[in-house]
């Protein structure tokens, strides 16, 4: 059985992203003071091949507010697989069946009462070896992105800042 941790409260970061499932991309905006949101980047992404949905071992991908609850990996070789959110000293090769979670992770915490179980489900943004599939649903409930992106990205956010995740 999972414990439920305490949520730590968003940052008020003028940072913050936007994935976009039917368009299968994650953007970067910035907001200072009373000015509308500024779109600094945006990504090629993979969400579930499996679908959206906050079910318990459904490997779907949740909609709705979250926030960066954990950054994990920062100074990791690019390609770099993760077990158990440690790194394991082995560079994988881009392709193959196997689908690792690559580079950097972006511990994602749910903030609406239907996907607060979000840490729990182990649900990231992480880079792929699987970098073909990009742009297409292909992961197990996580939002993967190309590995050289996922450093930009994770260099560019911090704990905090909100991530929304949209059809």
């Amino acid at each position: 059985m999972l414990s439920s941790l305490p949520k730590k409260p968003p940052s008020n970061s003028a940072r913050h992203l936007k994935i976009s499932i039917a368009t299968q991309t994650l953007e970067l905006f910035e907001q200072t003071f009373d000015e509308p949101p500024i779109s600094l980047t945006s990504y090629p992404i993979s969400s579930s091949k499996f679908g959206l949905g906050t079910e318990p071992g459904s490997n779907k991908t949740p909609l709705g507010n979250f926030f960066i609850e954990e950054k994990i990996g920062d100074g990791e070789p690019e390609r770099m697989i993760f077990k158990g959110r440690k790194p394991t000293d082995i560079i994988a090769s881009l392709g193959g069946e196997e689908d690792h979670i690559l580079t950097r992770i972006l511990w994602l915490g749910g903030l609406d009462p239907e996907n607060a179980n979000t840490h729990d489900r182990y649900i990231y943004i992480h880079g792929t070896n699987q970098e073909e599939l990009i742009g297409r649903p292909a992961s197990h409930g996580c939002i993967r992105m190309c590995n050289p992106d996922m450093i930009a990205l994770f260099d560019a956010v911090e704990t905090g800042d909100r991530v929304e995740i949209a059809a």
